[in-house]
């Protein structure tokens, strides 16, 4: 299994000026439709419609992970839209919805979530080592850190909107 080591900001504002100074160079921008078919105890199993802005390309992929903080293990793999439009089916929720800029900033790869039902945005860095991602020092401009805080995971965020949905 492999293992998932990131740290998570609660991005202040989109770093708009940032990207226009070429500070942070974007690569790809996508749109990512997330669905949780199962949450317990750490584990989650999600399924994922991912479409390239750029391309228009549609991917979908199936993750399973186990752990809390900031390291977990992972496994993803795509799967086919037939199969995604089944388990999407089966579960009848609302997807969690956000837009995805990859880029580079200081030699460092950043994601930025900006989630479009929610007025939330998130800055992840993903590391090789825990070591690395302990010692990592954020600029001012990420944000606070929420990388062990709950209430700001995918899931947890997920899980509020299935409520906020259903009444």
């Amino acid at each position: 299994m492999a293992l998932e080591i990131e740290r998570k900001f609660l991005l202040p504002e989109y770093p708009e000026q940032r990207i226009q100074d070429g500070e942070l160079k974007i690569h790809t921008q996508q749109n990512i439709d997330q669905t949780y078919l199962a949450i317990e105890d750490g584990q989650e199993l999600r399924v994922r419609k991912i479409t390239d802005l750029d391309s228009g390309e549609v991917t979908f992929t199936h993750t399973f992970k186990d752990g809390k903080g900031i390291s977990r293990e992972e496994i993803e793999y795509f799967i086919s839209e037939g199969l995604y439009n089944q388990m999407i089916e089966a579960v009848k929720a609302v997807p969690l919805i956000k837009k995805r800029l990859t880029g580079e900033w200081n030699g460092t790869t950043v994601e930025i979530d900006v989630y479009t039902q929610l007025e939330l945005s998130v800055l992840e860095v993903e590391f090789d080592s825990l070591e690395e991602a302990e010692s990592f020092k954020a600029p001012e401009w990420f944000g606070e850190d929420v990388s062990t805080d709950r209430k700001y995971s995918n899931k947890t965020v997920w899980k509020e909107l299935q409520n906020k949905s259903s009444r």
